[in-house]
């Protein structure tokens, strides 16, 4: 750089002294006087910069203005290149936005990567996650890598008025809780240890949704008093808008506050497990660090309370960042779908430079004259690329225009996944990635055509009138650039096609009932006024009859859970040892079910078949031995070769045994693409528990909403119901998430495969208007039109097959990353590849056809008075 500036100072420096010469000064004055004039070397080198600045900012200026001249003469062919890449540039933006929303976007919470969830696990019992007990929080507070740990469990509540009812879902926390987050209060203020305190008044923090959407933003909303559990309950904070983990709360209650927490057997029983716990790891300690230490806790606990933590169990403790576990269920779809959009950028890409190769052939001898008058080849290839980037940007300004309603849709299937959904947003980030994005496919667009066009300028000139051609270096690039759209299109659609089939797939599985004409609710009654099993019974069976008179309810049941609950789902089962009358606990394959209640006429209703026994009666209440059903799948697992009826099972270490009465068949409740789990139903009425109400209807499900709800609350006036759903609509949600996967991944590769076969097309109608002085040749001398068009179709459909023979071998490569999305399809499913390609090699005919048929309109005696 020095010996440039040098050079340019010396060449400035004699320019000086031959004017100042001139104008009759001797050699040694001149130079005397040119040396006055411009100071010392360092300033003579600052005046270069300059003016060398000036030069560029001045050439950048004029090479703006003329790509913005060739714009706006050329509009057609802009608005096509522009909405190409518009298509690709927008996805991408889309996509973007979310996956920076929910995978990079830091947590907002103080120091949120300190922030870690804690699981105990059991894995001899294949437990990953064990809630914990009170004594066990106590415990691990000894932790030295920790500065805090607090917990967390959510229940529902009811807000009492004076003639109504508002099931609320609440979070109960420890008083410290939100400080551990690093969160502060939209309104008020957080919880105090003092709140904490056994006699402490009652107090609540609202959260953001249930403020606005429940309390109408209420300004003044600190201070009001609302009755919960038969007490008064102050309001004293309001959190700001941010994602709840593990789940979506309306408000939040201090320990204390919550009955079941704050009881002493509750407390004092180590494995009375219902919460989970938070920690933050103190600053600068690596979680490996904070995972030694929480092992060795554990390991402690092993030893000392070896009744609770049985070597059998194999018990544990893991420490997982919270980012991580907020997001981990999203990960996977959201990296595949920006993926597939950044294919379909690049797809728009190759073609958008094949059309700028295609154009520059059209400007050969504009440039070629160009460069006859001095213009050097990094010159020329400069104002090419500045041309690009000014059609890239104006195609990152229209994809920034079409993400926000496609980024909406994005944001409701994202939050499927995590809580983190509501925090995306179109901001700088976002804005900085479209134009880094924009700039970045003008360059990759763009350097291709440049240099390629600077490579024989002067043979241009020698061409005659408009004829122009292309050197087999630019059709080998048109048509690598074919190649390369064809190979990424086809493995988007071979995705697609997966997921395609996987969800036909999940459609054909059996449910083991009959979702039709199926409605169920969730009735909260106050627990306060029912706090007896023999109270909260006689109000069920009260409101079954009820119910049941109604006109066009056919059968009505009580359960704790139906098949395809949204909450049961993304939770999983609630799995329980299960012990086995006379057979010892095995440490390796220890029995774990799935236990729920169920009501009188329950699996009637649901239309679950009875394979052997006895389904339960009105008899089986808490003064009647206790019975059980067990599933088809559990009676397969624990007793292959015996007759399950009448077999003993117990799940609190034999203090009691239930009797196995039947077996019912298998139904997937916890989603379609889910194996049945062992399964075990016990009465409502016995259990003491149950406040999900199933109907089975004579019509529409929906059509009874309204009197049910009626009916339920002529019962008890003070009884909420919510969440009303047709179960055979929440079958069709249970497979909402792939479903979606599969449409934008089929959106993605129809794009891919639109841009391609017009890449195509466009590749062999350059090729026959170069090539029509030759194809008039053959004609003139015999060669058929029928000949030609084949030959020229099967110039085209090589670039399609070589494509597709790279799409077969880089959609089997990437089949893993699919894997886990699928259902009952292998990544190798011969069929879907088959059919994929079937589609492809047609699209790709016809593509060529086209331009192809255009042979026939060449005049032969045109060409031979060419000749």
């Amino acid at each position: 750089m020095d010996e440039q500036l040098d050079r340019e100072l010396s060449s400035y420096l004699g320019m000086l002294i031959e004017e100042k010469m001139n104008s009759g000064l001797s050699r040694e004055a001149a130079i005397r006087a040119a040396r006055i004039e411009l100071g010392g070397s360092d300033q003579v080198k600052e005046r270069v910069r300059d003016v060398r600045a000036g030069a560029w900012i001045e050439t950048l200026t004029q090479d703006l203005r003329f790509g913005v001249r060739m714009i706006v003469h050329n509009p057609g062919f802009s608005a096509l290149v522009m909405l190409t890449l518009a298509l690709g540039i927008g996805a991408n933006t889309a996509i973007f936005s979310i996956v920076y929303g929910v995978l990079l976007r830091p947590l907002p919470y103080a120091r949120g990567g300190d922030l870690v969830v804690l699981h105990q696990y059991a894995t001899k019992l294949n437990l990953p996650d064990v809630p914990f007990s009170v004594k066990e929080l106590d415990d691990y507070r000894q932790s030295h890598t920790l500065s805090g740990i607090v917990e967390y469990h959510s229940m529902a509540f009811l807000l009492l008025g004076h003639d109504s009812a508002e099931r609320v879902q609440t979070g109960v926390v420890s008083h410290n809780f939100f400080d551990v987050l690093g969160v502060r209060p939209l309104l008020g203020r957080a919880f105090l240890e003092s709140d904490e305190s056994p006699n402490a008044d009652a107090v609540l923090m609202l959260s953001y949704d249930y403020w606005q959407h429940h309390q109408g933003g209420d300004p003044h909303i600190v201070g009001k008093v609302f009755e919960m559990n038969n007490r008064p309950h102050t309001v004293i904070g309001v959190l700001p808008p941010i994602p709840q983990y593990p789940a979506e709360n309306d408000v939040y209650m201090p320990t204390t506050a919550c009955p079941t927490r704050s009881s002493k057997e509750f407390r004092e029983n180590r494995e009375s497990r219902m919460m989970t716990a938070f920690g933050r790891m103190k600053q600068g300690t690596p979680l490996e660090t904070a995972q030694a230490d929480l092992s060795t806790i554990a390991h402690r606990l092993e030893l000392t309370y070896p009744q609770n933590y049985k070597p059998e169990y194999g018990y544990g403790l893991r420490a997982a960042p919270l980012q991580t576990e907020l997001t981990q269920k999203a990960r996977a779809t959201l990296l595949i779908l920006l993926g597939a959009a950044g294919f379909v950028l690049l797809i728009a890409c190759a073609n958008v430079a094949n059309l700028m190769l295609a154009r520059v052939l059209k400007r050969e001898r504009e440039l070629a004259v160009r460069s006859a008058l001095g213009a050097t080849r990094g010159r020329l290839a400069r104002q090419l690329i500045t041309e690009t980037v000014l059609l890239a940007l104006g195609g990152g300004v229209l994809g920034l225009a079409m993400a926000p309603p496609v980024l909406q849709l994005l944001v409701k299937f994202a939050a499927r996944f995590t809580t983190r959904a509501a925090e995306v947003e179109l901001d700088w980030h976002v804005l900085v990635f479209t134009f880094a994005v924009s700039i970045a496919a003008g360059l990759l667009f763009g350097m291709a055509p440049a240099f390629s066009s600077t490579r024989q300028l002067n043979d241009s000139l020698k061409q005659a009138g408009n004829q122009s051609s292309a050197g087999r270096g630019a059709q080998r690039l048109r048509s690598g650039l074919v190649m390369a759209q064809v190979t990424i299109s086809f493995m988007l659609l071979i995705g697609a096609g997966l997921m395609m089939r996987s969800i036909l797939a999940l459609q054909r599985v059996d449910p083991g009932f009959r979702p039709d004409r199926l409605l169920t609710l969730r009735m909260s009654a106050n627990f306060n006024k029912y706090d007896t099993n023999q109270k909260y019974t006689l109000l069920m069976k009260e409101v079954l009859s009820r119910v049941s008179s109604v006109s066009g309810i056919e059968s009505v049941a009580v359960a704790s859970n139906f098949p395809f609950n949204p909450a049961a789902i993304v939770n999983g089962p609630s799995k329980s040892l299960l012990q086995i009358q006379g057979r010892p606990m095995q440490k390796e394959d220890a029995a774990m079910a799935d236990t729920t209640s169920v009501g009188t006429g329950y699996f009637e209703t649901v239309r679950q078949p009875l394979l052997a026994g006895r389904t339960f009666t009105d008899h089986d209440d808490d003064k009647s031995p206790r019975v059980a059903v067990v599933n088809q799948t559990l009676a397969r697992h624990r007793w292959p070769s015996a007759n399950p009826i009448g077999q003993r099972i117990s799940f609190d270490d034999g203090k009691n045994w239930l009797e196995v009465v039947g077996v019912v068949g298998d139904v997937r409740e916890y989603g379609l693409g889910k194996a049945p789990e062992d399964e075990v139903y016990m009465p409502a009425f016995q259990a003491g528990f149950g406040n999900r109400v199933v109907v089975r209807t004579l019509a529409d499900p929906l059509s009874v909403a309204v009197v049910l709800r009626a009916k339920i609350r002529s019962v008890d006036s003070q009884i909420a119901i919510d969440q009303v759903n047709s179960i055979e609509r929440l079958q069709q949600d249970s497979v909402a998430s792939p479903r979606i996967t599969a449409i934008l991944l089929a959106i993605f590769a129809g794009l891919a495969l639109l841009i391609s076969a017009t890449g195509i097309a466009g590749v062999m109608a350059l090729s026959v208007s170069q090539r029509s002085h030759e194809l008039g040749i053959r004609m003139a001398l015999g060669q058929s039109r029928g000949s030609l068009v084949q030959m020229l179709l099967q110039q085209g459909l090589v670039l399609a097959g070589g494509g597709t023979v790279l799409g077969i071998v880089g959609a089997l490569a990437l089949g893993r990353l699919l894997a886990s999305l699928l259902y009952n399809t292998s990544t190798r499913d011969i069929v879907t590849f088959m059919a994929v390609s079937s589609v492809f090699l047609f699209v790709a005919a016809v593509a060529c056809m086209l331009p192809a048929h255009r042979v026939t309109l060449i005049d032969p005696s045109t060409a031979l008075r060419q000749e």
